[in-house]
């Protein structure tokens, strides 16, 4: 069995080797997981910033999935972060909204949208892995609470998973390599179905 370090080589080697349409799926796929999982939190643990994001996460999914002129809303909707007190360079001074996992992810999917680049994807990738690690260190630290499954190997499951989302992705792979540029309707409406349900399942 593969260790969750070597799953996560594997991972990225993938998203190097796939086209741009396909990284951008992927990287919408794992931020809708994680929004869903902060969405389903209880509302004081619910993070405001985070939430905001969910319109733009919307407008991503329309654009990977061939909905060209999602591009303008996505654009505006990462200026607007980027013009905002979010995004600066104060450190722990200034606020961590954006570094929520789910917040991030969904920036990160945004900018793999705008901008195509492996990079993006594979830091999407790694704020799920991320996050997980989070959840399970914030669960040991609690009085009482035993861990449900081991660190490793909840790690190696969720790295697992985006290997199966981007098998998954692959069999569109001749649709999502034109997506950038729109696709006609009716494949755009296929795409919805056959990606975007699956890929956003938490299980």
């Amino acid at each position: 069995m593969n260790t969750w370090q070597e799953l996560s080589a594997l991972v990225e080697e993938r998203l190097k080797a796939v086209s741009s349409g396909e990284r951008r799926v992927f990287a919408a796929g794992v931020a809708e997981r994680l929004m869903s999982w902060h969405e389903a939190l209880p509302e004081d643990e619910q993070a405001p910033f985070t939430l905001s994001l969910r319109p733009l996460l919307n407008s991503v999914w329309e654009g990977v999935l061939g909905d060209s002129t999602a591009f303008s809303a996505v654009n505006r909707g990462v200026a607007e972060y980027m013009l905002s007190e979010y995004c600066h360079n104060d450190g722990q001074n200034g606020p961590n909204d954006a570094d929520e996992s789910a917040a991030a992810a969904v920036l990160y999917a945004a900018h793999a949208h705008l901008f195509g680049c492996q990079d993006f994807a594979i830091w999407t990738s790694a704020r799920a892995v991320e996050a997980i690690d989070q959840h399970l260190q914030y669960l040991a630290e609690m009085e009482e609470v035993e861990l449900p499954v081991d660190t490793d190997e909840a790690l190696a499951s969720e790295l697992q998973r985006q290997l199966r989302d981007l098998d998954l992705i692959a069999n569109f792979s001749q649709q999502l390599r034109h997506s950038g540029t729109g696709l006609p309707v009716d494949t755009s409406v296929r795409l919805h179905l056959e990606l975007r349900a699956p890929l956003s399942s938490r299980k």
